[in-house]
């Protein structure tokens, strides 16, 4: 869990946005999403193998 502490002289807005940029640093957002609902070993398998094909298409145009 994330703690903030408010410093002296400092605003809501701006401890909200330190927040915020500590969460994205984190990533706890993605982590939060991806283990919402469970997925098996083999679609998590599938979904990697789908990934680096379309990585290694997109690497292809550029370097074409």
């Amino acid at each position: 869990m994330l703690i903030i502490k408010k410093k002296e002289n400092e605003s809501i807005e701006k401890a909200l946005r330190r927040y915020k940029n500590k969460v994205r640093n984190v990533k706890l957002h993605d982590e939060v999403k991806t283990r919402r609902f469970f997925e098996k070993d083999s679609v998590k398998k599938r979904h990697a193998i789908l990934k680096a094909a379309y990585k290694s298409r997109k690497a292809q145009i550029e370097a074409s």
